[in-house]
C-alpha cells in the first residue's frame, strides 16, 4: 500500500499568515470599540472601508430602496435559495423535540430546546458580495426562532449591496448594518451606543474576522472557528479531468489560500486533471487568485486502493468534500471527519455554497474532526430540568445523593439531600453524617 503525493502544497506548520500579528490588531482593535464605541466602529469603517455614512444601521426605506435595485429574475433566484435553506432547516428543527420522561418512580427529567436571544450574523464582502452568506445565517437563525437577529455586510464598492441587503432582510434580518471587519464584529458582541451587543456570533470571514470571533468567544458564543476555504474531491475513473479540474479551481478562486486537493487511485486521472487545471487557469476569468491558491495549496494524491482514500480524507478533514466514484455511499458510510459531503458527479460544492439548501458555513483546518457546519441546532440551546413529585422519591435519590456527596467531601451538598430524608421520610441522620441505607433506616 502506498500513498504518492504528484503535488503538495505548503506544509501546514507554513500556512499560519502573520498570525502574531492579526492577533496584536484584532486585540488592540476591539479594545478601541470597547473604549470607543460609535466613535471608534466609525473611525474604523473610514480607514477600512471608506464609508461613512449618516447612519449604518438602514432604515426600511433604504433596504426597499436597495431591493428596487434588483431584477424579478435577482429576487427570485434569491427566493429559491432561501427558499431551500429555510425547508431544510426547518425539517432539522422539527427533528429536535424536546423530551420528558420519568427515570424512576415520581422522579421527572426533561430537557427543552430554547432559542438564543440575540444573534449577530456576518455576512462578508471581500473581493466578491456574499449573497448567499446572509440566507445561510439569517434565515436558518429566523428558523430556529432567535427573537433578535442583526446582521452586518460591509460596503461594496463604497456602497451596500443591493444583493446580499435583500438577502438578509428576506431571510428575516430585525436589524441590518451596513459595517464590516473587526468593527462589525466588535460592535456586534461588545455593543455601542446605537447597537445593543448580541449572545452569539455566527458567519464566515477574513483572518481579522475569525480573529475577531476567537478573541471574544466566551463573552459571546460563537458557531466555530473558520479559516480559508478548503475543498477536496475524491475521484476514480469513473470521471473524467474536466470534471476534477472545474469542481477543484471553482473553490481555489475563493482566495489566495484556499486548499484544493485531488484525492484518488488512478494516476491517468490525477495527471489529466493536473494538464485540465492548467488548461482552465489559461481561460478562468478569477484565474489570478485560483492560480495562486492551487500553486501553494493544491495537492494531488495517488493512493492504491479506496480504503487508503478513506484514510487519507479523513486525516484531511477537508471543509468541503466532493466524492465522485463507483461507491459514493461507502464513503458516506465510512468517512467520519469533513465538513459536507457532495456526493456524485451531478452534485457539487456550488450548489452546497449558493442553493441546494444545506449550510455553507462549515468547519476548516481540520476542524471537522470534532464538529459539524452552522445549522439551526446551533442557535438551540438545549436546557434541562427535573423535578421530584412524591416523598418516597425524594427520600431515595436524596439517600443516594447524601452518601455520595460525603464521598467527595461536600457536606453542604449532603445536608441538600439529608434534610429531606429527615423531612419526607422522617429518617433521623445526625448532622454532616451520610444518610444510612434503606435497608439500615429500615
Amino acid at each position: 500500500m502506498t500513498i504518492e503525493y504528484l503535488k503538495r502544497g505548503k506544509p501546514e506548520a507554513e500556512r499560519a499568515e502573520n498570525d502574531a500579528k492579526t492577533r496584536a490588531i484584532v486585540e488592540t482593535t476591539l479594545k478601541a470599540i470597547e473604549e470607543g464605541g460609535d466613535t471608534a466602529v466609525r473611525a474604523l469603517s473610514e480607514k477600512f472601508d471608506n464609508y461613512s455614512p449618516t447612519a449604518f444601521r438602514l432604515s426600511q426605506q433604504d433596504i426597499d430602496a436597495l431591493i428596487a435595485q434588483l431584477s424579478d429574475r435577482e429576487l427570485a433566484d434569491i427566493d429559491f435559495a432561501l427558499t431551500q435553506v429555510k425547508r431544510f432547516a426547518q425539517a432539522q428543527r422539527d427533528s429536535m423535540l424536546d423530551i420528558e420522561v420519568e427515570t424512576l418512580p415520581g422522579v421527572i427529567l426533561g430537557h427543552k430546546n430554547i432559542p438564543v436571544q440575540s444573534v449577530g450574523c456576518y455576512v462578508p464582502g471581500g473581493k466578491f458580495p456574499m449573497v448567499a452568506s446572509a440566507y445561510m445565517s439569517v434565515a436558518t437563525a429566523s428558523v430556529a426562532g432567535v427573537p433578535r437577529i442583526v446582521a452586518c455586510t460591509p460596503p461594496f464598492g463604497g456602497a451596500p449591496n443591493a444583493g446580499a441587503i435583500a438577502a438578509m432582510h428576506l431571510s428575516g434580518a430585525h436589524e441590518i448594518y451596513v459595517l464590516g471587519g473587526i468593527q462589525a464584529i466588535g460592535a456586534m458582541a461588545i455593543g455601542t451606543e446605537t447597537i445593543d451587543p448580541v449572545h452569539m456570533l455566527v458567519g464566515p470571514g477574513n483572518a481579522f474576522v475569525a480573529e475577531a470571533k476567537r478573541q471574544l468567544f466566551g463573552r459571546v458564543g460563537i458557531d466555530l472557528f473558520a479559516g480559508p476555504t478548503e475543498t477536496m474531491v475524491i475521484a476514480d475513473e469513473t470521471v473524467d479531468a474536466e470534471l476534477c479540474a472545474t469542481d477543484l479551481l471553482g473553490q481555489a478562486e475563493h482566495g489566495y489560500n484556499s486548499p484544493a486537493v485531488l484525492v484518488t487511485n488512478s494516476r491517468k486521472l490525477a495527471e489529466e486533471t493536473m494538464s485540465e487545471i492548467d488548461r482552465i487557469l489559461e481561460i478562468l476569468p478569477t484565474a489570478e487568485t485560483a492560480r495562486a491558491s492551487w500553486t501553494e495549496y493544491g495537492e494531488v494524491i495517488v493512493c492504491d486502493s479506496y480504503d487508503e482514500m478513506l484514510e487519507v480524507a479523513n486525516d484531511i478533514a477537508s471543509e468541503h468534500v466532493q466524492v465522485m466514484t463507483d461507491r459514493d455511499d461507502w464513503f458516506l458510510d465510512n468517512m467520519t471527519c469533513y465538513g459536507a459531503l457532495f456526493l456524485g458527479p451531478r452534485t457539487n460544492v456550488a450548489y452546497g455554497d449558493k442553493v441546494i439548501g444545506t449550510n455553507h458555513t462549515l468547519p476548516t483546518k481540520k476542524a471537522g474532526r470534532y464538529t459539524g457546519g452552522l445549522w439551526v441546532g446551533k442557535y438551540l440551546k438545549t436546557h434541562s430540568y427535573q423535578k421530584v413529585l412524591t416523598d418516597e422519591a425524594s427520600v431515595l435519590v436524596g439517600e443516594y445523593g447524601s452518601r455520595l456527596s460525603l464521598l467527595e467531601g461536600f457536606v453542604g451538598h449532603a445536608e441538600q439531600c439529608n434534610v429531606r430524608v429527615r423531612r419526607y421520610g422522617g429518617i433521623n441522620v445526625p448532622y454532616g453524617e451520610a444518610a444510612p441505607t434503606r435497608d439500615a433506616a429500615e
